[in-house]
């Protein structure tokens, strides 16, 4: 069979530059190298025949004697028999380096964790009091989680009794494997089968936790609950998540807050917002009422004349600033009631008034719906 084209094995035009070709070279070597692409039966041979049009094509006096008389140039150039390349018994200079992060990955993939490693982190959901939420609290949530074992402290071993370091990785947890292959020397390195890749042999397991170093236990965790949040806040409490391995550090405990609502209080960011039922009478004569806040109870001046909807504002009754100082606002919407029943003075008094303002004094009944209508109600 023919041989290709050398710049067509690699790709390049024929006045390529050499990065040029080394790139080329580079790139294809990595779809093809028999280690790497194993599903094609082909990527021997392709990896090959990329390997021989690079070791001409670079070679500034191999590459002249090609461009000059061809494959017959480039075998005559060449000591060793066929093709220059010594049945390809050898690569002498062969860059292995440019398979490192291939390699890498892979080893990555055959490799347990011998070292420390971090425990898991856990989320818990937790609905509090709307007051809770405001001025913040500390309170108490039962967590099942895993830790270590408290009887032999991780190390899987009965107290007392001897752990052997693995005689056939030496600790290590893993076993290299050397190839020699047609394309140089090869290492892969294997999770040891001995130790199961903990590079310790475990002759009497630990009886609490059958050998695993760990245990799940129901666990009473204090959270401390900032003043401030809300629905959706996340408290991350470091350190109480699950127990790492090996050694490693525990993971953390993060506790998601639902906010109960409140009978009389709404929240708008750090503003608490109440609306506030007035008499026909405060809203007409204005005066000095008494209103609800988190904190017991304060004092609102409501002018003459106040409609249904006016809001007024209580400053730093609100919700404290989270990441600030200071505290939001509270905000009263007036709503003004008109009375459904009066008695005869009652009515007797709402005719005086009509009458003082001009109004015509109705015979019928719904006159009072009316009032209530004209003052929003």
């Amino acid at each position: 069979m023919a041989k290709r084209d050398y710049y067509e094995v690699l790709g390049v035009s024929r006045d390529a530059s050499e990065e040029e070709i080394k790139k080329a070279y580079r790139r294809l070597a990595r779809k093809y190298h028999p280690d790497v692409n194993k599903e094609d039966p082909q990527a021997e041979e392709k990896f090959k025949e990329i390997n021989e049009a690079y070791q001409v094509l670079s070679d500034p006096q191999k590459r002249a004697a090609y461009n000059q008389f061809g494959h017959a140039g480039a075998d005559g150039s060449f000591a060793g028999g066929t093709g220059g390349f010594g049945g390809f018994g050898g690569f002498g200079d062969f860059d292995f380096d440019i398979f490192g992060d291939i390699f890498d990955l892979f080893r990555g993939g055959r490799r347990r964790r011998t070292g420390p490693e971090r425990g898991a982190d856990l989320r818990m959901d937790l609905t509090i009091d709307f007051k809770e939420a405001v001025f913040g609290t500390t309170t108490t949530v039962k967590v099942p989680r895993i830790e270590v074992c408290p009887v032999c402290h991780g190390n899987r071993a009965k107290p007392g009794t001897e752990i052997k370091t693995c005689p056939r990785c030496q600790g290590r947890g893993e076993v290299h494997y050397v190839q020699n292959t047609a394309f140089g020397r090869f290492t892969t390195v294997r999770t040891c089968e001995e130790c199961g890749g903990d590079g310790k042999i475990i002759d009497t397991p630990c009886p609490e936790c059958a050998g695993k170093g760990r245990i799940r236990r129901l666990r009473e965790i204090k959270v401390k609950i900032p003043a401030g949040v809300d629905n959706g806040f996340r408290v991350r409490v470091a350190g109480e998540g699950e127990a790492g391995l090996r050694g490693g550090p525990p993971g953390d405990l993060f506790v998601y807050l639902s906010v109960r609502p409140h009978p009389l209080f709404q929240r708008e960011g750090d503003n608490i917002i109440l609306e506030q039922p007035i008499s026909f009478v405060r809203a007409v004569l204005g005066g000095v009422i008494k209103v609800p806040t988190l904190e017991g109870t304060s004092e609102l001046k409501i002018p003459e004349g106040t409609q249904t909807g006016a809001v007024f504002r209580l400053r730093g009754q609100g919700v404290p600033r989270l990441h600030g100082h200071g505290r939001g606002d509270q905000l009263v919407r007036v709503k003004v009631q008109v009375p459904t029943r009066l008695n005869s003075a009652q009515r007797e008094a709402v005719y005086k008034l009509a009458a003082a303002f001009g109004e015509e004094i109705p015979e019928d009944k719904n006159f009072f719906n009316k009032v209530r209508d004209a003052l929003g109600k």
